[in-house]
């Protein structure tokens, strides 16, 4: 698990307010669509609270299903924005 992950994990719990443990959320753990947190109001909160952490802009155009498909897909993300991927 890399550290990007365990703090794309954190954020996700902490900003949508998840029951679930940082270990539920797995890679493959669906988000836009199955977390019922996840309706529009949650993408916006979730979006200000990962450009916070990682001082990363995410622009409008950017913004699509694919970018909160899983936790992978955004960990993804956002290491590419920060330039490590």
């Amino acid at each position: 698990m890399t550290d990007t992950m365990e703090a794309v994990r954190e954020v996700l719990i902490d900003s949508l307010e998840l029951k679930q443990s940082p270990m539920d959320l797995t890679p493959a753990t669906e988000l836009f669509g199955a977390l019922p947190e996840l309706d529009s109001f949650g993408v916006v909160t979730l979006v200000g609270a990962l450009e916070d952490r990682f001082d990363i802009t995410i622009d409008d155009d950017e913004f699509g299903a694919d970018l909160f498909e899983t936790v992978g897909s955004l960990t993804e993300y956002v290491d590419a924005k920060r330039g490590a991927a």
